[in-house]
C-alpha cells in the first residue's frame, strides 16, 4: 500500500492501481472508467498498464500498489494470475476481475480475487468496486470472494462447514 494499512490515505498519496489485459482497448476502458480518482475519500489514481503476463509479475514483485484490475477475458486469463500471483507474490495488491458472464462469478472464488465487476466495463460500477476492494484492504478486511471460507466452484455465500 501507499501508507500504513491502517492509517488514513495523506494528501499525499497516490493510490496505484495495476491494470492487465492482452486488448489495448479494455485496457483504455478500464482507464477511462477509473479516470483520476475513484472517490473522494481516496487519492488520486496512478495507473500502471500491462500486456503481457510476465512483465506484469515482474514488476508487482518489486513494487507496491493498492489494486489491480484484470481482464478476466485475456489470454493468459486473469482469473488464473491471480492465483498465481497469491502462491507466488507475497503482500501482492487487491484483485478486481472483469468478467463477461454472470456464470463466471464462482470461478473468482478459485483465483482468490477479492472483487468482480461487469465485461463491458460499467464507468460506474468499476470505480465503486475498486474502492471497495481498497477500502477493504486498507482495513484488512477479506472480502467474500478472498475469504479462506470459500471452497473453489460454489458460490461465496456458502461457507465450508468446520
Amino acid at each position: 500500500m501507499s501508507a500504513n494499512a491502517s492509517a488514513p490515505f495523506t494528501s499525499d498519496d497516490v493510490l496505484r492501481v495495476v491494470i492487465y489485459s492482452d486488448n489495448r482497448l479494455v485496457r483504455e476502458q478500464i482507464k477511462l472508467a477509473l479516470g483520476r480518482k475513484i472517490a473522494s475519500d481516496l487519492p488520486e489514481l496512478e495507473i500502471t498498464e500491462f500486456a503481457t503476463p510476465d512483465a506484469m509479475l515482474k514488476v508487482i514483485e518489486k513494487e507496491t500498489f493498492d489494486a489491480a484490475v484484470f481482464d478476466a477475458e485475456a489470454r493468459p486469463g486473469g482469473m488464473g494470475i491471480s492465483h498465481q500471483m497469491r502462491d507466488e507474490i507475497p503482500n501482492c495488491p487487491p484483485v478486481v476481475l472483469l468478467i463477461a458472464r454472470a456464470a463466471d462469478a464462482w470461478m473468482a472464488t478459485w483465483s482468490r480475487a477479492e472483487g468482480i465487476s461487469p465485461y463491458p466495463v460499467d464507468p460506474i460500477r468499476l470505480p465503486d468496486d475498486v474502492a471497495r476492494v481498497v477500502r477493504n484492504a486498507r482495513m484488512n478486511r477479506t472480502d467474500a470472494l478472498s475469504s479462506s471460507l470459500v471452497e473453489p466452484g460454489v458460490g461465496s455465500r456458502h461457507p465450508i462447514a468446520n
